[in-house]
């Protein structure tokens, strides 16, 4: 679990710094390096990807 709260945490910092500084900036690329860092590592633990991107709303379909 440690690396799921890992990679989650890099990619929000990430997307953060996104909002912050654009997405060219050279503080935004390395925490973007991060992060998927942080990912690969929990891929390569075993963790399957829908346990670092968990759906947080999900959509009713209206038909």
């Amino acid at each position: 679990m440690h690396h799921i709260r890992a990679a989650r945490t890099a990619q929000h910092v990430a997307v953060r710094a996104i909002t912050l500084h654009g997405l060219a900036h050279p503080v935004t690329l390395a925490l973007l390096a991060a992060a998927s860092t942080a990912a690969a590592r929990a891929w390569d633990r075993g963790h399957p990807v829908h346990a670092i991107h968990t759906m947080l709303h999900r959509h009713r379909s209206t038909t």
